[in-house]
């Protein structure tokens, strides 16, 4: 009779801890970046036959040619960004919003721009019934940042390119960190920890990446 009374195990939830569980092996070890990732359920952010797939490490597509990343690579960007609870944010490439809503549990202020206008709808009603009240998100050219919003605390770029853009660079605070993947192709990319100093910038290789280019101009979605 205990056993015929016992709760069936949540198929979702056992997903989601096997997910939690993968980011820790895979070297995510900051509290409050894991914090913030078991609190924001991907599944959120997944529609479509890849649904089911939300809670696997690994990229997925989603509208308009794009991805959302790996949540290991989302935790292991996080954490070398390093966003401190009163800081201002900017991420360029919005996406599905699943990297704007973990950023938005670790600081103030979370700035978001996307080249494509069906992204930033999606994002913003996702991100509306989450209750996620400090994200602004834009339609914009992201490779020019958003200079009317700066200088920012740390800023998040998830689309490759070749070298990181002096305009970002440009609006980033002394002391500030971005995070971004260089490279001239699809396949060799490397994620760089930028650091602006008083002189100048401090650059730190993180390890092998690959993500969508950085393309300039509006999309046409």
């Amino acid at each position: 009779m205990t056993d015929k009374l016992r709760p069936e195990p949540d198929p979702v939830a056992q997903r989601r801890r096997r997910l939690n569980a993968t980011l820790r092996d895979s070297g995510v070890h900051d509290a409050r970046v894991l914090a913030a990732m078991e609190r924001v359920d991907r599944g959120a952010f997944v529609r479509g036959v890849f649904a089911r797939r939300a809670y696997e490490d690994m990229p997925l597509p989603i509208s308009c040619g794009q991805t959302i990343s790996q949540p290991s690579v989302v935790g292991l960007m996080t954490q070398a960004l390093n966003p401190h609870p009163r800081d201002k944010v900017l991420e360029v490439g919005t996406g599905s919003g699943y990297q704007a809503a973990i950023l938005s549990l670790l600081c103030r202020r979370v700035y978001t721009v996307d080249r494509h206008r069906a992204l930033i709808d999606e994002a913003r009603g996702v991100l509306s019934d989450l209750g996620l009240a400090n994200i602004t998100a834009f339609t914009a050219d992201g490779s020019f940042g958003l200079p009317d919003q700066a200088p920012f605390d740390r800023i998040l770029v998830t689309a490759a390119a070749e070298d990181p853009p002096g305009p970002l660079l440009a609006q980033l605070k002394i002391g500030g960190i971005m995070v971004v993947p260089v490279g001239q192709s699809d396949t060799v990319q490397t994620l760089i920890k930028v650091t602006r100093l008083v002189g100048g910038y401090d650059y730190e290789e993180l390890r092998p990446v690959r993500f969508v280019p950085l393309v300039e101009g509006l999309g046409t979605e």
